[in-house]
């Protein structure tokens, strides 16, 4: 056994970064009246194609499945030329379950059934073979099913858990052939292809196609790339694309087969229908385009939002069901879904829950965090029909509503009082009103507060602004679930505009008519209002420090956000790569400014209330004033630290 399970590691040591490799592990035989036999893993070459991790292609992970009967959903899709193999991952088991299984079915039809493993962070393998493909994507149902030993009650708070998931298909990408298939189900980068001198209709085409592809492949972590013509990128990898856009007097998408396997797409047109060519590509009508060259007509791309009354369906929640001895689902608030920033949010949850007998107490409980925002006492009805108001003072851009029956008695061993169950219905109501100024504020309150409409301000380099105007509108993107609707001008026009603006201005912020929360000269730095009476606090800096900066504020009735630096364009640049090397970077961005200095971590800071926190990773919450006062002289952030503590201990003197 030992040089088998030698023999598999060595031949999936290839694809084991991005998956649990299928090894040799022993599984109890199956019993003789199980449906689908249970026995040893596969043996023999890994699949011919590709191992893609569930986190890489939109699907939910991980895998968790509570109580002895378990169960849990899985979708994902499949690349046209290719057809699944296995789901491989790590088991993650609580303590002491005796044996057990996984079953994958499909419409009530059993695909496989093999063994979990009897240690804990062991690797599975769950074949596949003769699931059914339907519109570039499979659906199964997996089920847990456990035997623990006699006396034992299943740990319903340490669920069986299948991390670091990832499906081995075999057979090779086909190539699209037609426009309507040129974006494929799993799409990894996407080069956009744009002169190095762009007319603002490219600028501007080459920024909504970055959010469109972004909003259209969701949860996948696609990478979108703006490059100059000249020369031409590099032959598509599997799993990536290129799309030239070039402004022309014929308008149209075509496809150029050449020596590439994968064709490139052009889009062309004239300056008023360039963008239009670009948006049939992330349009429904898309589909229809079966065949290599198609010209878009008119395509509008009016977004179509929620009013001040709507409910969890209309914000992409079916409703929510949990079964358990105290079940309790999530009801996400978000802020992006209603497609401006709100405030006074109000839900009226509706559903049902298993009437609780007299002889055990239970109450119906609301938290968000660790704060409970209502409760009430369950009746013999098992009706729900609540108004719940969420504290402005708790919104975020995306706020969790956590809702829970908690039981209290006598419930019998193991929990012999299960199944208690609790669902919210979808048609519950979610009303709010308008927040002007966005609340909670700062990054927290972007890109609802530019949404939904927001221009893109492009300064004199048009090619290196339209790079970095898409690095931030895909960071953006990432964030909601409805495409962004941006529009490229120039950056005094973007300025002197009414409406929500990204402003990049990479080389120094020269418009005193809005003054920003940090502002730099050669020798100064000034924080708006960090101290006690609001006063604009000045810095002086020996050597001079330069930095590259993310600001937004709220001003003249919109919100802004504006990319500067003092005169290092190169900082800026390192700080939009830095944010788009880790997909939650962006959503975990707090305060109201982001600055990045040479050798320096990036920092966020909030000018009003003289806070700041570092933004390194997520979850790193020390404060940047400890973080960095006293290590070096050339901190923006310390010297912020160092002048205002002076300042406050002369005070108190």
């Amino acid at each position: 056994m030992a040089p088998l399970r030698r023999l598999l590691t060595s031949a999936l040591s290839a694809v084991a970064a991005i998956a649990i490799a299928v090894t040799g592990c022993p599984i109890p035989a199956a019993a003789d009246d199980d449906p689908v036999p249970v026995g040893p893993l596969p043996v023999g070459p890994p699949p011919a194609g590709p191992v893609l991790a569930l986190a890489d292609i939109g699907a939910l992970a991980p895998l968790s499945f509570f109580t002895n009967h378990g169960k849990a959903g899985l979708i994902f899709p499949v690349p046209p030329g290719l057809v699944p193999e296995a789901l491989t991952a790590t088991v993650e088991l609580p303590a002491d379950i005796g044996i057990g299984t996984v079953t994958v079915s499909q419409d009530d039809r059993t695909i496989t059934r093999v063994a979990l493993p009897a240690t804990d962070m062991a690797p599975i393998s769950i074949p596949l073979a003769g699931a059914e493909i339907v519109d570039n994507s499979v659906t199964l149902q997996l089920r847990t099913d456990l035997s623990p030993p006699e006396g034992r009650c299943p740990d319903l708070a340490n669920p069986v858990r299948l991390t670091n998931g990832a499906v081995a298909f075999a057979g090779v990408e086909s190539p699209p052939s037609t426009i309507a298939d040129f974006l494929p189900p799993v799409l990894r980068k996407l080069t956009i292809a744009i002169p190095a001198t762009p007319t603002m209709a490219e600028s501007d085409a080459a920024i909504r196609l970055s959010a469109a592809v972004v909003a259209h492949y969701g949860a996948q972590p696609t990478i979108v790339e703006v490059v100059p013509t000249e020369p031409a990128p590099p032959p598509s990898l599997p799993f990536e694309r290129q799309i030239v856009i070039a402004q022309g007097p014929a308008a149209g998408l075509a496809l150029q087969p050449g020596v590439d396997p994968i064709p490139r797409l052009r889009i062309s047109g004239s300056d008023n229908d360039l963008t239009n060519q670009a948006r049939l590509l992330s349009a429904d009508v898309s589909r229809l385009a079966i065949s290599s060259e198609a010209v878009a007509g008119p395509l509008t791309t009016s977004p179509q939002l929620p009013g001040d009354v709507t409910t969890l369906t209309a914000l992409g929640q079916a409703g929510a069901s949990a079964v358990a001895l105290s079940p309790r689902v999530s009801i996400g608030v978000d802020q992006t879904r209603l497609g401006r920033a709100a405030h006074s949010v109000r839900l009226q949850l509706k559903g049902s829950y298993t009437p609780i007998p007299a002889s055990v107490s239970a109450r119906l409980v609301a938290n968000i965090g660790d704060e409970t925002i209502a409760q009430w006492p369950t009746d013999a009805t098992g009706a729900i029909d609540r108004w719940v108001s969420i504290p402005d003072r708790l919104l975020r851009r995306y706020t969790t509503v956590d809702f829970a029956l908690n039981v209290a008695g006598n419930v019998g061993r193991c929990d012999e009082f299960l199944p208690l169950t609790l669902t919210v219905d979808g048609d519950s109501v979610v009303q709010s009103e308008p927040a002007v100024p966005p609340l909670p504020g700062g990054f927290q309150s972007l890109p609802q507060a530019l949404m939904p409409r927001v221009e893109i301000g492009i300064g004199a380099d048009a090619f290196a602004d339209t790079v970095r105007a898409a690095a931030i509108v895909v960071g953006l993107q990432r964030m909601v679930a409805l495409p962004l609707y941006t529009v490229a001008t120039e950056l005094q026009k973007a300025i002197d505009s009414p409406n929500p603006a990204i402003l990049i201005a990479a080389d120094g912020w020269n418009h005193p008519e809005i003054p920003l929360p940090l502002s730099a000269t050669d020798s100064s730095v000034t924080l708006q209002a960090t101290d006690e009476s609001g006063a604009p606090t000045t810095l002086t800096l020996n050597p001079t420090l330069r930095y590259g900066s993310l600001q937004t504020f709220f001003e003249g009735g919109r919100s802004v956000l504006v990319a500067t630096s003092n005169a290092a364009p190169g900082e800026l640049d390192e700080l939009l790569r830095w944010l788009g090397a880790d997909g939650r970077r962006w959503p975990r961005l707090d305060g109201t400014v982001l600055i990045a200095a040479p050798g320096r971590q990036p920092v966020t800071v909030r000018p009003q209330s003289g806070t700041s926190d570092t933004a390194t990773e997520p979850g790193d919450t020390e404060n940047v004033w400890w973080a960095v006062a006293g290590v070096t002289a050339a901190a923006l952030i310390g010297y912020a630290f160092i002048w205002r503590q002076s300042r406050r201990a002369t005070s108190e003197r």
